[in-house]
This record gives structure tokens, C-alpha cells and sequence, in this order.
């Protein structure tokens, strides 16, 4: 199996960095506008937790380009074929 790239390893460190923009500027904005510290905090802290989670869910909704394809193909080969004897994985709804 191939060693993921770097841009792969680096996605989750972008997420955060992103996120963690997003809450420096709404807190920053809560604490020029209310002068309370700990209300910036708090908001602060609020929106680096939606940024994140509404970051992951679009990384989440992106659909694969050609060579996410192949590679994910390429994985599916390496591993083989399913074990016949292994119990049988529930199907959706």
C-alpha cells in the first residue's frame, strides 16, 4: 500500500487552521463590540467548533476527482477480494 501524500496528511491541519481563523475573527469581533474578554472567548470558541464541523461535513460532501478514483480503486485491488467466509455486512435502509 502506497504512503498517503502530503497534501492527504496535511487536509486535517487545514481544517484546524481555517477553523481557528474563523474564531480569532468572531472573537475578536464579540470582544471589540461588548469589551468583555471571556464573552470573545466564549464566542470564540463557539465558532472554532462550527467553523470545524462545517468545514468536515463540505470536505465530506466533495465528490472524488479521477485520481481520487484511481486510487481508491487501487486500494480496493491491494486488498483483494472479499473473505467468503466473513459474515455478511448489514445493507441500508
Amino acid at each position: 500500500m502506497t504512503a498517503p501524500s502530503k497534501k492527504d496528511r496535511s487536509r486535517p491541519v487545514e481544517l484546524i487552521v481555517m477553523s481557528a481563523i474563523v474564531a480569532v475573527f468572531v472573537g475578536v469581533v464579540v470582544f471589540a463590540s461588548t469589551r468583555q474578554l471571556e464573552l470573545g472567548a466564549i464566542f470564540g470558541g463557539i465558532g472554532f467548533i462550527l467553523a470545524l464541523l462545517t468545514f468536515a461535513m463540505l470536505a465530506l460532501y466533495a465528490k472524488p476527482d479521477g485520481a481520487e478514483r484511481y486510487d481508491i480503486d487501487e486500494q480496493n485491488r491491494i486488498a483483494g477480494p472479499p473473505d467468503p467466509s466473513a459474515p455478511e455486512r448489514p445493507r441500508g435502509h
